[in-house]
């Protein structure tokens, strides 16, 4: 049922208190076995069910395996006022799944239930994973309510493409208990890393250009955009001011300043214009290599036969930014390969980062199941000077946000003690 590839921050969930709150779909199936991952890493956690849940799970299976009993009820208990003692406590309050009606009422305010008045009194973190069917998901009000809680800092894990109730395949189902787990990890060792990127500036890129073809087509590639707003997420929640420069149409994190582009020329362009006040610049947009030499004005149609497509090289932004960056400024790339091993993309990340002058690659083999553009999920080797300093397997984007994060973090005190920064 599971996937057992995403990997948890070592720690992460030891001894925090997860909120759990279960609602009412056919997914609350899988809020089991998270619930069970969360207790077998650690976590003391507190399930909490609304009525419509209770028809899909039971309330005795989350009492066994939890940390505590669960609870249903706003009113009627022993406890007077449950829902504030179970936010003020929270290190973690994660809701898996999350319906249509939770997400609507969460980002209105409203506290119909025992959930959704925890979710008004806490100030931990919150996570929440969405399951609805292709339509539900889709459906604008749904995606501007989920904006909403992005823009007050709420993490979503969006669901993933599959098998759905009544044997519709499409967008919507559940994330893997797997990768719930580690999202919600990825958000707790953030916590506790504290905000040590506070008073640093930070530009990130991210998604993939589209380069003109005429006035209908383009040339594009898969990037979502997906790995650079969780390391802008990720940066902001560690205290950094972030300008976020990307081509992607996902909600932008909550607290950044956030710049459209769509090509390569518009993405080199506002690069300029942040990278020389930006303490570090991580370039994780996939940015064309080649655009079109000339855009045609109108449509190209069939009638007038096939055109020929001259192509040209675009800026090399790295390479510029490598080769102008001011003292103490630390650059990252991203390598993103179809490689022969993990030895031989590593190498490949090496010769980029001694080519375009920077100090951190971050490589990812795009030809492996589940990695880069698209997914939720990543898997990456981080390369600096002196070789790989860490790989990372499959996890949730956010995880690997924090782990280049760390990986940035370290390079700013290292310079910082040496006296390399002006």
């Amino acid at each position: 049922m599971t996937s057992t590839r995403s990997e948890v921050p070592a720690g992460a969930l030891a001894g925090r208190r997860v909120v759990l709150g279960v609602t009412g779909g056919i997914a609350a199936y899988k809020a089991v076995e998270v619930c069970r991952r969360l207790v077998d890493a650690g976590a003391l956690v507190s399930p909490v069910l609304t009525a419509a849940a209770t028809r899909f799970v039971g309330v005795t299976t989350f009492s066994a395996l939890a940390s505590e009993p669960a609870a249903t009820e706003l009113f009627g208990a022993a406890d007077p006022i449950p829902h504030t003692r179970l936010g003020q406590r929270a290190d973690l309050v994660l809701v898996a799944p999350a319906t249509a009606r939770l997400i609507g009422e969460y980002a209105a305010g409203i506290a119909r239930d025992l959930l959704g008045a925890t979710l008004l009194a806490t100030r931990a973190p919150v996570l929440i994973c969405p399951a609805m069917h292709t339509e539900m998901w889709e459906h604008p009000a749904v995606q501007e309510n989920l904006a909403v809680l992005e823009r007050r800092g709420v993490a979503v894990l969006a669901p993933t493409s599959g098998r759905l109730a009544g044997g519709d395949v499409g967008a919507g189902r559940l994330a893997e208990p797997s990768d719930i787990v580690a999202a919600a990890a990825g958000l707790l060792a953030g916590r506790r890393r504290g905000r040590d990127l506070s008073g640093r500036r930070i530009l990130v890129t991210a998604g993939g250009t589209r380069e003109p073809i005429d006035a209908v087509r383009y040339l594009a590639n898969r990037s979502s955009g997906r790995q650079g707003h969780a390391i802008a997420a990720a940066a902001a929640a560690r205290g950094a001011s972030v300008c976020l420069v990307t081509t992607s149409e996902l909600a932008p994190p909550g607290g950044v300043e956030v710049v459209r582009v769509s090509s390569a020329a518009e993405l080199a362009a506002a690069v300029r214009a942040h990278a020389p006040s930006a303490d570090v610049v991580v370039m994780a947009a996939a940015v064309a290599d080649f655009r079109p030499v000339r855009a045609i004005a109108g449509k190209l149609a069939k009638r007038d036969g096939i055109p020929e497509l001259v192509l040209e090289p675009t800026e090399d932004v790295l390479a510029e930014l490598g080769a102008s960056r001011r003292p103490g400024q630390v650059l990252v790339g991203f390598a993103a390969e179809v490689a022969a091993s993990t030895e031989d993309l590593e190498a490949r990340a090496l010769r980029k980062l001694e080519d375009k002058q920077v100090d951190l690659v971050v490589a990812n083999d795009v030809g492996q199941p589940d990695v880069g553009f698209g997914y939720e999920t990543n898997a990456v080797s981080i390369v600096g000077a002196a070789g790989v300093l860490t790989r990372v397997p499959l996890a949730a984007k956010p995880t690997i946000a924090d782990a280049i994060l760390d990986a940035v973090a370290e390079r700013l005190a290292s310079r910082a003690d040496r006296g390399d920064e002006q």
